[in-house]
């Protein structure tokens, strides 16, 4: 299948879909910090020094150093020649001889040298802003999962001085005769229970830490201080809007057209071994004067005059099993970047669409949650409270609504985070910045 195929058949599939959302995504920043200064400090940290988008970069300077190579003539070549006993002219022996040659390839094979190498540059490059994405979707999974921990240590901590609160209210009950010692005791194994998740949340948060540092090139043990997300961005997920997007800015689909065309180049290069290569030369000889009797005798008009000479040549291309093997070769070549470029199409419309679902399922979870769960567990804990209080109920049934609002509360805290690596995805699936709504 040809390049112009392929192409006709993707424009085919997704232009029809083309939306304004799409055209807005496609044009805006590859990614966005939604006024976080915090996290835009780590990206442009980690994009600044991250020893992988250094390398990547330096990579892509190289590969562009190549291509004034790879189009330049070959080196001329010069060679000398001394007699030592010079043959014999009518003018005169020829003592020496100077010559200079060149060789220059068939038509159009110094462009299609170029053409390689080109786009051999133009896919580092692209591979330089893929290192580029990926680093900033890395540093926002960790950054966003930091902030679920700081958030569920907020929690966590409120958590511990309400079961605080209840030990005292029942050891105040106690005393009064009222309650039962059994009651102050698993209000305080409930507290012990809340101390060692938060330890276990403490090492969570020292690794996503690490993590974070890491990718931006810092000192591991460097404190970041407690992270918060604020109001959530409203998005619209719309499938094959996004899809456009994404053909359009990913670096991986980019990638995968450059090879397609750096391999057509090559496929040419390949057809070409068959032509000669041309050689041309001129030569200087240098002639001494007759000194035999009859060139002293009678001296040719001539006598001693040095000889200039020119060149032509051509290669011999004998070969042609082996030219035709590489033709063959080059065209396997140039079909398999035209199905990679396939896959990476495809694999862009699984990334969008996976992830606007995951993001569309978050977004109706958090809604149940805030709307819904927590008000329940909160009205439900203040009635139990009640109870409590008032001798009604005992200490199972407060531990009860107690434990279902912290796990609503760390729920929806983990909601929150998820949403926003949830957007973190999408960005990098699309390649630029995830239009938000009324955007």
């Amino acid at each position: 299948m040809s390049i112009m195929r392929v192409l006709a058949v993707v424009h085919a599939i997704v232009i029809p879909h083309h939306t304004a959302a799409a055209t807005a995504a496609a044009q805006s920043q590859p990614y966005t910090t939604n006024g976080d200064a915090t996290l835009a400090v780590l990206i442009g940290e980690a994009l600044d020094r991250n020893p992988r988008v250094l390398g990547a970069f330096l990579e892509y300077q190289a590969s562009e150093s190549r291509i004034p190579q790879a189009a330049a003539l070959p080196d001329p070549a010069v060679s000398f020649t001394q007699h030592v006993l010079g043959p014999q002219t009518r003018a005169g022996p020829q003592f020496s001889s100077l010559s200079l040659s060149q060789s220059f390839p068939w038509f159009g094979t110094r462009s299609d040298r170029r053409g390689v190498a080109a786009a051999e540059a133009a896919i580092r490059n692209e591979s330089y802003e893929a290192h580029r994405a990926e680093i900033v979707r890395q540093v926002k999974l960790a950054y966003y999962d930091l902030a679920y921990l700081d958030q569920a240590l907020r929690i966590t901590g409120e958590e511990e001085e309400l079961l605080l609160h209840y030990e005292a209210l029942a050891q105040a009950r106690y005393s009064q005769g009222f309650g039962q010692q059994q009651e102050v005791i698993k209000l305080q194994a409930e507290v012990t229970r809340v101390l060692n998740r938060r330890q276990e949340l403490l090492r969570q948060r020292t690794d996503f830490e690490s993590a974070l540092n890491v990718l931006a090139d810092r000192p591991v043990a460097a404190p970041i201080p407690p992270v918060e997300i604020g109001n959530l961005p409203a998005v619209r997920v719309v499938d094959d809007g996004l899809q456009m997007a994404g053909l359009a800015a990913r670096p991986e689909i980019s990638a995968a057209r450059l090879r397609i065309v750096g391999n057509e180049h090559a496929l040419r290069l390949a057809s070409r071994r068959s032509r000669p290569d041309f050689t041309i030369g001129v030569a200087w000889g240098n002639v001494l004067a007759r000194r035999d009797a009859p060139g002293l005798a009678s001296p040719p008009p001539d006598n001693g005059q040095d000889q200039f000479s020119m060149t032509l040549g051509a290669s011999v291309p004998l070969f042609g099993s082996v030219y035709g093997a590489g033709v063959r070769e080059a065209g396997a070549r140039l079909a398999a970047a035209e199905e990679a470029y396939r896959d990476a199409v495809n694999g862009v419309a699984l990334a969008v669409r996976s992830t606007a679902f995951h993001l569309a399922t978050i977004a109706r979870q958090l809604a149940l949650f805030e709307r819904a769960l927590l008000p329940q567990a909160e009205h439900a804990l203040r009635a139990t409270e009640e109870a409590y209080s008032g001798g009604v109920t005992g200490v199972v049934e407060l531990l009860d609504s107690e434990e279902v609002l912290l796990d609503v509360r760390l729920g929806l805290a983990r909601l929150r985070a998820d949403y926003m690596k949830g957007l973190a995805e999408m960005e990098r699936a699309i390649g630029s910045a995830y239009p938000e709504e009324g955007s």
